[in-house]
Parts: C-alpha cells; structure tokens; sequence
C-alpha cells in the first residue's frame, strides 16, 4: 500500500518534526553538506560545533541528547560523540 502525507499540503516551519536525517562526518574547517535543523546524539560523548561565526565550543553530550542548533559544521578535533543532522 502507498504511504500518503496528510500534511504534504501544509507549509513546513521549524518546529515542525524532521522529515530527513543525515550521518555526520566530523572534518576541521569543513561545512557539513547540509546545515541540520538540530543535531542527534547516537554515542555519548564530546562534540565540537561551529557556528554562523566560526566559532568553535565542545559540549559533552549523552546518546540520545538533541542539540537545538542549525549547526555549520562539527570539528574532528575534540569530537568524540557520533551524531546525525536533522533537516
């Protein structure tokens, strides 16, 4: 049977659940292919956000955790968490 959307109609917003999800591959200085609505945390651990301005803070995180930011990219250097984009 096909799947149908009931809300293929409506307009998408950002608090609106993700529709795609992504494996991110840590990489210093590289922007992530696609910037993520939020991250997901799959392995506990440390990860290295960049930011719009380039700024870099590493957060200890817990398998399961999501991180509400539209992040640029995840630093290799200081990651040790595994995560997934959200779009």
């Amino acid at each position: 049977m096909p799947q149908t959307d009931p809300f293929a109609a409506l307009s998408r917003s950002l608090t609106s659940p993700a529709t795609e999800h992504f494996a991110v591959v840590p990489a210093d200085g590289v922007d992530l292919p696609l910037r993520p609505r939020v991250l997901r945390v799959l392995t506990s651990g440390d990860v290295a956000i960049r930011d719009v301005n380039g700024v870099v803070i590493t957060y200890a995180v817990s398998a399961g955790e999501t991180l509400q930011i539209s992040a640029v990219g995840v630093e290799a250097t200081g990651t040790t968490a595994t995560v997934a984009g959200w779009l």
